[in-house]
């Protein structure tokens, strides 16, 4: 007999349920995705795992036991990850294609299976053989773990309740089906469907899973917006491809703090860490160009000494242009109006082209000196100090402002050998003014106050 079916609409953009076709989804917006699915109203797929009935408990008799944590060789990736991989953690993992999400799941089940944890590679995408092949040029074919070619959820579900591994890898999310939908795989009602039933496993069964999870040629994670909500952690691997740095970025974390970065080189043998990632994005230290800056940004926890560049030129042409990389441009337009009512510069007449070197993308407010400096030096084609930093935020009043963990800082710029700082004039309250930072410290208050320092 077939099953009784049930006609649903969901919206394809952020998954949205709704009990009649609408044209423009009330939820997100957009036009023209909603789409409609049969769903059976009973299914006899269900694991003896998700039939489980809990039951509710007082708080006060629950134990906060200490989350138990699986470490890795890969200190940086530990800390992204709060201090480790959390059992019964339910973690995404989202990257543009081919930048490395499989390869560095892999070396990481090799690692905790060396360790001891029982591991389960499942993938949708390769079969073992190509598997295989990647392990073989990592290094990890001896690694005891397990893998599995599965896209069928229920059926994946059944050798999970048997097998019972401690940590699961899911190549990919996009993959897997339930067939108690019609949509294909990849759908929206699947992925949260999938999503909701390896959810359930993690937390009954205390496992760890991990979903690779597809991105959407804007950047954003492929599917529906309540997977992001759905997971403990949510992390975020970038790079250039014509780079060989990656960085694992924590952008959501229920066991750590988020924001927490984790700089990793890509070579022939797999992934690697970065002994010094300051050293990495500093370009030249020893002849220092026209246009270029170094400030001290934050990334969670981490301290990144950065280069940044700018060319500023005058426009032959009516509109002048503005190409921006590594920060959002708002914010370099934002500067260049607070530099030409408050610096006594316009630069409304010339082209600005702004980067930060090696590919980085920074949004702290710390690196607003250090641009201001930039364009100016390359406005005036004055060179700065090599051995010059910067720190500190600019206002709207063209006044400098003082950022957190100053401290932190200035420390990171001393070991790399800088001998001067310019940054703002520290309050009454700041712990910092009173240490020793072997470097010369030049506090300044307002913008237009720099070029006298600088030149």
């Amino acid at each position: 007999m077939n099953k009784k079916l049930k006609t649903a609409y969901v919206c394809n953009s952020c998954g949205q349920d709704y009990s009649k076709w609408h044209g423009k989804c009330d939820s997100c917006g957009v036009w023209d995705s909603i789409t409609e699915i049969k769903v059976a109203k009973n299914s006899s797929a269900k694991t003896a795992a998700l039939q489980r009935e809990s039951q509710p408990v007082a708080l006060s008799s629950c134990k906060a036991a200490s989350a138990t944590r699986k470490i890795s060789k890969f200190s940086d990736v530990d800390r992204v990850l709060g201090g480790g991989l959390v059992a019964g953690g339910f973690v995404l993992l989202a990257g543009d294609p081919g930048i490395g999400k499989s390869t560095l799941l892999l070396q990481l089940m090799a690692q905790w299976g060396e360790s001891g944890a029982k591991v389960l590679y499942v993938s949708g995408e390769e079969s073992a053989e190509q598997i295989m092949m990647r392990a073989n040029r990592l290094g990890t074919d001896k690694a005891p773990l397990d893998i599995l070619t599965e896209t069928d959820i229920e059926h994946l579900l059944t050798v999970l309740s048997n097998h019972k591994p401690q940590i699961i890898v899911i190549d990919s999310i996009q993959t897997m089906f339930t067939s108690t939908l019609e949509s294909a795989p990849g759908s929206v009602s699947q992925i949260r469907e999938c999503a909701a039933m390896l959810l359930r496993y993690a937390k009954t069964e205390n496992a760890a899973v991990l979903l690779i999870g597809h991105v959407t040629k804007e950047g954003g994670i492929a599917g529906p917006r309540v997977l992001e909500h759905m997971v403990d952690t949510v992390l975020q691997f970038e790079g250039d491809g014509r780079l060989n740095y990656r960085i694992l970025r924590s952008i959501k974390n229920r066991f750590g703090p988020a924001g927490e970065i984790a700089l990793l080189t890509m070579n022939d043998t797999g992934l690697s860490e970065t002994a010094n990632a300051s050293e990495f994005f500093l370009m030249n230290r020893e002849s220092p160009q026209t246009g270029t800056s170094i400030a001290a940004v934050l990334e969670g926890t981490r301290v990144l000494v950065i280069e940044l560049q700018a060319l500023v030129a005058r426009s032959h042409f009516g509109m002048p242009s503005r190409v921006v990389s590594g920060i959002n441009p708002r914010k370099l337009s934002l500067l260049l109006a607070v530099t030409e009512k408050y610096g006594g510069i316009s630069m409304g007449d010339h082209d600005v082209f702004f980067n930060i070197a090696g590919g980085l993308s920074v949004s702290e407010p710390a690196a607003d000196l250090a641009i201001a400096a930039a364009l100016f030096s390359s406005f005036r084609n004055k060179p700065l100090r090599k051995d010059l930093a910067f720190i500190g935020e600019i206002g709207l009043g063209g006044e400098i402002r003082n950022v957190n963990n100053m401290a932190a800082r200035l420390k990171e710029l001393a070991a790399l050998g800088f001998k001067e700082c310019i940054l703002p004039v520290p309050t009454k309250s700041a712990d910092w003014k009173k240490q020793n930072f072997n470097m010369k410290l030049v506090p300044c208050s307002r913008v237009n106050g720099i070029q006298d320092l600088l030149f």
